[in-house]
Protein backbone atom coordinates (compact mmCIF):
# COMPACT_ATOMS: atom_id res chain seq x y z
CA UNK A 1 0.00 0.00 0.00
CA UNK A 2 0.79 3.84 -0.88
CA UNK A 3 0.74 6.95 1.04
CA UNK A 4 -0.51 9.70 -0.61
CA UNK A 5 0.29 13.42 0.91
CA UNK A 6 -0.89 16.87 1.09
CA UNK A 7 -0.45 19.69 2.46
CA UNK A 8 -3.71 21.67 1.79
CA UNK A 9 -3.52 25.58 2.26
CA UNK A 10 -6.61 27.15 2.14
CA UNK A 11 -7.33 30.89 1.30
CA UNK A 12 -8.12 33.04 4.55
CA UNK A 13 -11.84 32.84 5.07
CA UNK A 14 -12.61 29.66 2.77
CA UNK A 15 -12.32 26.78 5.24
CA UNK A 16 -15.83 26.27 5.86
CA UNK A 17 -16.75 26.17 1.78
CA UNK A 18 -13.44 24.13 1.27
CA UNK A 19 -14.77 20.92 3.99
CA UNK A 20 -18.26 21.25 2.71
CA UNK A 21 -16.99 20.38 -0.76
CA UNK A 22 -14.16 18.41 0.57
CA UNK A 23 -17.40 16.20 1.76
CA UNK A 24 -18.55 16.04 -1.73
CA UNK A 25 -15.48 15.42 -3.58
CA UNK A 26 -14.74 12.52 -1.15
CA UNK A 27 -17.24 10.67 -3.80
CA UNK A 28 -15.35 11.13 -6.89
CA UNK A 29 -12.07 9.89 -5.13
CA UNK A 30 -13.34 6.82 -3.40
CA UNK A 31 -14.76 5.42 -6.59
CA UNK A 32 -11.36 5.11 -8.53
CA UNK A 33 -9.89 1.16 -8.64
CA UNK A 34 -7.18 1.15 -6.19
CA UNK A 35 -8.14 3.55 -3.33
CA UNK A 36 -8.22 2.32 -0.07
CA UNK A 37 -9.49 5.30 1.94
CA UNK A 38 -8.74 8.94 3.06
CA UNK A 39 -8.52 11.34 5.82
CA UNK A 40 -8.67 15.27 5.99
CA UNK A 41 -6.93 16.66 8.95
CA UNK A 42 -7.19 20.44 9.78
CA UNK A 43 -3.89 21.73 11.44
CA UNK A 44 -4.33 22.96 15.19
CA UNK A 45 -1.86 25.81 14.90
CA UNK A 46 -2.86 26.96 11.59
CA UNK A 47 -6.10 27.06 11.26
CA UNK A 48 -6.11 27.62 7.30
CA UNK A 49 -3.63 24.29 7.00
CA UNK A 50 -5.15 20.84 5.91
CA UNK A 51 -3.65 17.15 5.69
CA UNK A 52 -4.89 14.97 3.21
CA UNK A 53 -4.03 11.83 3.52
CA UNK A 54 -4.93 8.81 1.09
CA UNK A 55 -4.00 5.15 0.99
CA UNK A 56 -3.81 3.33 -2.98
CA UNK A 57 -3.06 0.43 -3.70
CA UNK A 58 0.14 1.67 -5.57
CA UNK A 59 1.23 4.90 -7.12
CA UNK A 60 -0.22 3.68 -10.30
CA UNK A 61 -3.34 3.79 -9.26
CA UNK A 62 -3.43 7.69 -7.88
CA UNK A 63 -1.32 9.07 -10.77
CA UNK A 64 -3.05 7.06 -13.97
CA UNK A 65 -6.42 5.79 -12.13
CA UNK A 66 -7.20 8.63 -10.37
CA UNK A 67 -5.47 11.76 -11.98
CA UNK A 68 -6.75 10.62 -15.76
CA UNK A 69 -10.23 10.14 -14.74
CA UNK A 70 -13.40 11.93 -15.35
CA UNK A 71 -13.69 11.16 -11.38
CA UNK A 72 -10.35 13.33 -11.04
CA UNK A 73 -11.88 16.56 -12.99
CA UNK A 74 -14.73 16.57 -11.07
CA UNK A 75 -12.62 16.41 -8.03
CA UNK A 76 -10.28 19.28 -9.55
CA UNK A 77 -14.22 21.50 -10.14
CA UNK A 78 -14.92 21.21 -6.53
CA UNK A 79 -11.87 22.06 -5.10
CA UNK A 80 -8.63 23.47 -6.88
CA UNK A 81 -9.52 27.25 -6.26
CA UNK A 82 -9.38 27.35 -2.82
CA UNK A 83 -5.57 26.24 -2.55
CA UNK A 84 -2.51 28.86 -2.20
CA UNK A 85 0.03 27.96 -2.96
CA UNK A 86 -0.94 24.63 -4.74
CA UNK A 87 -0.01 21.71 -3.18
CA UNK A 88 2.73 19.43 -3.36
CA UNK A 89 1.46 15.68 -3.79
CA UNK A 90 4.23 12.81 -2.41
CA UNK A 91 3.85 9.21 -2.17
CA UNK A 92 5.61 6.90 1.06
CA UNK A 93 5.52 3.55 1.86
CA UNK A 94 5.80 1.64 5.06
CA UNK A 95 8.90 1.00 6.55
CA UNK A 96 7.93 0.57 9.89
CA UNK A 97 4.59 0.75 11.97
CA UNK A 98 4.17 0.38 15.42
CA UNK A 99 0.16 0.05 16.64
CA UNK A 100 -0.59 -0.18 20.44
CA UNK A 101 -2.04 -3.33 21.75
Amino acid sequence: MILEVAVLNVKPGLQKEFEKNFRLASDHISSIKGYMGHTLRKCLENENQYLLLVDWNDVESHEIGFRQSPAYLKWKELLHHYYEPFPTVEHYETIFEGIKK
